[in-house]
């Protein structure tokens, strides 16, 4: 059994808010480049060097990548043979939360009931997903998500019969529906099977998956790159302006799911796509 303080915890997420809004993460600057280099409309090219010059702002001077910090997403890769001491956990990763968003001078988006809308001013509460694996470590991430591309989210409850061509068809709806509004050139990230919430949170946290890197089964890796290129051919281009980068990974995460149903969830992420991460 290993020993964790939470303070550990709390400073790990004050970090990687930090880091993930002021500084693109490697895997998304890799595929990032290669899209300028691509990219084949005069605007379109245009569009991407603005980009990577904010981008090379944010990273120099220490500022945000967006005005948009996003709700704060935490996933927790929590090993069994871990103990935590010194408080509570879930109340240190919040504190991670509003340390990073104060401290980072971030914007705090996050109102405190979806109804009466009263900023909390400290961005807390973020998002927090849970999982036990073995061994005696534990893997933070942060996935800060901004709203223009959260809104664009997409749920389908197709039928069994739909098979992989409804699919296929509903991760292009998804993409056309959205349009400029999710800041393009965009990740794709696609949850099929479990049910309801599951494929949904599959679609998410397959955002976080470095970017060019397949699936391992021979099928999806095939479904991914069939979409990414059916994507980057609908047109919408940078900025939504036109052009042949319309996304820069699509990456898909599926799970059993039942007899009767088929669930596709489509969460697409802007052309940041802010995840980071670190091992305690």
């Amino acid at each position: 059994m290993r020993t964790i303080q939470v303070e550990a915890v709390t400073a790990a997420v004050k970090k990687l808010c930090i880091e993930a809004n002021y500084r693109l993460s490697p895997d998304m600057s890799r595929v990032f480049e290669r899209a300028r280099e691509t990219e084949k409309a005069p605007l379109g090219k245009q569009i991407l060097e603005q980009l990577s010059q904010n981008l090379e702002i944010a990273d120099k001077d220490r500022i945000p990548i967006c005005q948009d910090t996003g709700m704060a997403v935490i996933f927790l890769e929590v090993g069994q043979e871990v103990h935590f001491e010194g408080g509570n956990l879930e109340d240190a990763v919040q504190e991670g939360v509003r340390q990073g968003y104060v401290d980072g001078y971030l914007r705090k988006s996050v109102v405190r009931d979806p109804i009466i809308r009263e900023n909390t001013k400290d961005n807390t509460p973020g998002v927090v997903h849970y999982s036990i694996v073995s061994g005696d470590r534990v893997k933070i991430t942060v996935a800060p998500k901004g709203f223009g591309s959260e809104n664009m989210s997409r749920v389908f409850m197709l039928k069994p019969a739909d098979g992989m061509e409804g699919v296929k068809e509903a991760v292009l709806t998804a993409v056309k529906d959205a349009g400029p509004n999710a800041c393009p050139p965009m990740v794709v990230g696609v949850g099929i099977g479990g049910t309801f919430e599951k494929c949904a949170l599959m679609a998410k946290r397959a955002l976080t998956r470095t970017a060019g890197e397949h699936s391992p089964i021979a099928y999806v890796r095939e479904m991914e790159e069939e979409l990414l290129d059916r994507i980057n051919k609908t047109g919408i281009g940078p900025g939504g302006l036109g052009g042949t980068t319309t996304a820069l990974a699509v990456n898909i995460d599926t799970y059993p799911t039942h007899i009767a149903g088929l669930p596709v969830a489509v969460n697409i992420c802007c052309h940041v796509n802010r995840h980071a991460s670190l091992e305690l």
